[in-house]
């Protein structure tokens, strides 16, 4: 399993869902690497489909189904319900899901 986490320099959520993700991941016993893509430019943000800082990917999937289908890439900070780092819950799931895959 392949867990991204997307983010820009100097985004102050992205070490603590780093740390969530890892903390998730041994929770659930689960095996997977995980990889910190940086975003740096507009058309890097294209390309990688960067929502905003941070975000997770597992398998290649958005941690939140309900974005998948967003095409309003770029440079700004990603706000998730709670708060700039994903509610744990959405990790929990996504890692489950993509241990089955």
């Amino acid at each position: 399993m392949i867990i991204e986490v997307l983010y820009f320099e100097g985004c102050p959520n992205h070490p603590p869902t780093l740390e969530l993700a890892r903390q998730v991941l041994g929770e659930l016993g689960l095996a997977g690497e995980i990889r910190e893509v940086r975003v740096e430019t507009a058309e890097d943000a294209a390309r990688e489909r960067f929502l905003g800082s941070p975000s997770v990917r597992v398998n290649g999937e958005d941690i939140e189904p309900e974005v998948r289908e967003r095409t309003d890439f770029g440079l700004s900070c990603r706000i998730y319900a709670g708060g700039g780092v994903p509610p744990k819950e959405l990790l929990v799931t996504a890692l489950s899901a993509g241990a089955s895959q």
